[in-house]
């Protein structure tokens, strides 16, 4: 960050590398830095994924720049494509030129183009950005001559598909560098420019991303970010992070929390929450998952509900290897891997069978 004449870096817990390791998984699941960039320098986050970008950026508009349809709504003295009939009669009074048309243009100004843009102008005014970088940076910007995004607006929208498939890994470093955390301030005494990660929000998609990837292959599937409601008219509001379903019932309730440090109130709040949810939710176990920090897992036994709160912890330290096997190992000591009617309380709230224990029950249950 640029205040004043003066930059301040801001550095993250975690190597450089494994931040955007961490950031790319959760858009693109199995995908490693090396996909990105050739090498992993030891320096600052910006650097780094400015290379990144405008490598990404170079291969994308090498073969030449994508095109699509685009609907254009507008004002023509001939008739092109359709006439907007309801708002001629309504804009027009009658009169019968011009006429409004409606129709698909076939045009380098579409989402994928402008977004691309969007992400080198922002690159080329933040501090930390060598001029080497800065130089490669601005090059595909002079030949993305596309309309610009609105300051502050939402990104349009696009669609992953074979067409554009070349633009997939810069459109997502693009994505972040738009709408994961630039702030530029230009009014007033002092400018502000910087780039900001949050690494709350980044610990929390990779997690729901790895964990539902592990979950999904054991049985079932994964709802992240499930909309659900605590109380019976359905006016609170709910959203765990990861809720795992089998056979459409909620198997295990997880969400992720990146607190390395003890904050105050830790871990109250978050029991408290992980509470709600399995209440809601029929379920005699709540997941918190952590990154590691001063706080080893534990779990906590809720009085006079039989609901048991495991805190789990992931050492973002480790090699992307061992944080997924361990993901793994996480995954398989969730809820039984497979429910059925014998799994349940009269209640309906779902029994905390150990896996292990899980097929020795169910023989039992079916008399042999």
């Amino acid at each position: 960050m640029r205040l004043d004449g003066v930059t301040v870096w801001v550095r993250p817990k975690v190597p450089v590398a494994r931040l955007l390791w961490l950031l790319g998984y959760a858009k693109k699941p199995g995908w490693q830095v090396g996909d990105l960039v050739s090498y992993l320098p030891d320096g600052e986050l910006v650097p780094l994924l400015a290379d990144a970008y405008a490598t990404q950026a170079e291969r994308a508009i090498a073969a030449g720049l994508l095109q699509g349809y685009r609907q254009v709504d507008e004002a023509s003295p001939v008739l092109r494509g359709r006439l907007r009939t309801d708002d001629q009669l309504r804009r027009q009074y009658g009169i019968a030129v011009p006429l409004l048309v409606r129709y698909d243009d076939h045009t380098t100004d579409i989402a994928e183009n402008r977004i691309l843009r969007a992400a080198s102008d922002r690159l080329a005014i933040l501090p930390g950005v060598g001029p080497a970088t800065r130089l490669r940076v601005r090059r595909p910007r002079h030949d993305l001559d596309v309309t610009p995004l609105t300051s502050g607006g939402s990104l349009p929208a696009w669609q992953p598909t074979r067409l554009n498939a070349r633009y997939h890994d810069a459109l997502w470093l693009a994505e972040l560098i738009l709408a994961g955390g630039a702030v530029e301030h230009g009014p007033g005494g002092i400018r502000l420019q910087g780039f900001l990660v949050d690494m709350y929000k980044v610990f929390e998609d990779f997690a729901t991303a790895a964990l539902g990837i592990a979950l999904a292959a054991i049985e079932g599937n994964v709802a992240a970010q499930d909309p659900n409601y605590l109380d019976e008219a359905s006016e609170v509001k709910m959203r765990p992070d990861l809720v795992w379903y089998i056979t459409r019932h909620p198997a295990a309730v997880i969400d992720a929390k990146y607190k390395p440090e003890k904050p105050w109130g830790f871990p109250d709040a978050d029991l408290y929450q992980l509470l709600a949810y399995t209440t809601a939710l029929l379920l005699d176990q709540g997941h918190l998952v952590y990154a590691k920090g001063n706080e080893a897992s534990r779990h906590w036994r809720i009085r006079n509900t039989g609901i048991t709160i495991t805190a789990h912890t992931l050492d973002l330290q480790a090699s992307p290897l061992q944080i997924l096997a361990d993901v793994d190992g996480l995954a398989a000591r969730s809820p039984p891997p497979s429910i059925e009617d014998h799994d349940r309380r009269p209640d309906g709230r779902l029994r905390a069978v150990p896996p292990a224990l899980a097929t020795s029950e169910r023989n039992c249950t079916n008399g042999k």
